[in-house]
């Protein structure tokens, strides 16, 4: 089974890290594909270049076999729409079950997503959760809940898509706007990412004001 888990990772902290190797551990696979996103549909541009964003998150997992990276979005123009991405991955990895993991709040938001009622036919979702996360309780995402939720992850195994399983992952309330805000001020941002990131952003003086 291929799991993929999308973002800007701008930069990479362990708020990416961490989850990523939930989700590894809860399906029982080799690895978590990370796949950083080039343009962003539904939120302003990174401030972080797509190659120095690539180049922490190697440095993040250069230790880690259970996370890697795919780099389809950042050689591809235009807009990174996660349905074409998962064309292209359907169509390199034929009927394997592949998955998409994502947060709550993402996944509340799909019905805005570029062909969203397409991407359920394409993978399984498996929604990241935290403590406090609801599901959605009306309206198309709610029925598809209802539809084709499932609480064992062996289900995953016997179909190429369209199920939707809930991981509890850790809760870390980091985010890549506050480590932004303390190294354009400055401040130290240690503890809230690796230190070999953190390294990497300071040698190359990137994120500064």
């Amino acid at each position: 089974m291929i799991c993929i888990l999308g973002g800007t990772f701008d930069p990479v902290h362990f708020g990416h890290l961490r989850p990523a190797l939930d989700v590894q551990q809860a399906l029982g696979i080799d690895r978590v594909h990370l796949l950083p996103c080039r343009v962003p549909p539904h939120r302003e541009a990174p401030q972080g270049l797509p190659l120095q964003r690539l180049e922490l998150l190697r440095v993040a997992v250069a230790d880690e076999p259970a996370l890697d990276i795919d780099e389809r979005e950042l050689n591809r123009d235009g807009p990174s729409y996660m349905v074409e991405t998962l064309e292209s991955l359907r169509e390199e990895y034929a009927e394997q079950p592949l998955c998409l993991a994502m947060g709550m709040d993402a996944f509340a938001g799909l019905e805005s997503w570029h062909r969203w009622e397409d991407i359920p036919k394409l993978c399984h979702l498996v929604i990241m959760q935290r403590p406090g996360n609801e599901w959605p309780q009306q309206g198309p995402l709610a029925d598809m809940v209802s539809r084709v939720r499932v609480e064992s992850v062996n289900g995953l195994f016997h179909r190429s898509a369209g199920l939707v399983l809930g991981v509890p992952v850790t809760q870390m309330g980091i985010s890549s706007t506050q480590i932004r805000k303390l190294l354009s001020a400055g401040q130290s941002a240690r503890y809230l990412l690796p230190d070999a990131v953190l390294n990497k952003i300071g040698q190359e003086n990137w994120y500064a004001s």
